[in-house]
């Protein structure tokens, strides 16, 4: 009789350990294939067909956008590559100059009514982003579009 406890005891705590396993292989999958950060490319993709669509860009328009964009990037890594822990919070300053030339330099190629429409957009970003720092807890999200 003490084996039979004894295998019954065995089996029980198997069938919940490999609950436990199934149940976190399950969560796994569910959070690689719902739960995914869009990556920069995409973002930037998805912020240029919405001013093209809501500002009416001009193909000069976009090329130009697209160079501001590419120019934006590249001063990013440059201060991200000297990034050590210490030193994240002092970039910041320097990450929202960079921020605020990229806002000024497409204002510059926009025309009065688009640039009204900019502004809109760009306090709809940041409305979206503050409700997202609320929602999270979380730090300030870099800017979008980089």
């Amino acid at each position: 009789m003490k084996r039979t406890t004894l295998s019954t005891g065995l089996y029980i705590l198997l069938v919940f350990l490999s609950g436990a396993v199934v149940g976190a292989f399950a969560h796994r999958l569910y959070v690689v294939n719902t739960v995914v950060s869009a990556k920069p490319d995409e973002v930037r993709r998805k912020h240029l067909e919405e001013l093209r669509t809501r500002l009416s860009l001009s193909d000069e328009q976009v090329a130009q956008y697209n160079a501001i964009m590419d120019a934006t990037r590249a001063r990013y890594h440059e201060v991200k590559l000297r990034w050590d822990e210490q030193a994240k919070q002092a970039a910041k300053p320097e990450l929202k100059a960079i921020t605020e030339d990229q806002i000024q330099k497409i204002k510059a190629i926009l025309s009065e009514p688009q640039r009204a429409e900019y502004e809109k957009v760009l306090a709809e970003r940041q409305k979206h982003r503050q409700q997202s720092q609320q929602n999270n807890g979380a730090k300030p999200a870099a800017p979008s579009g980089n």
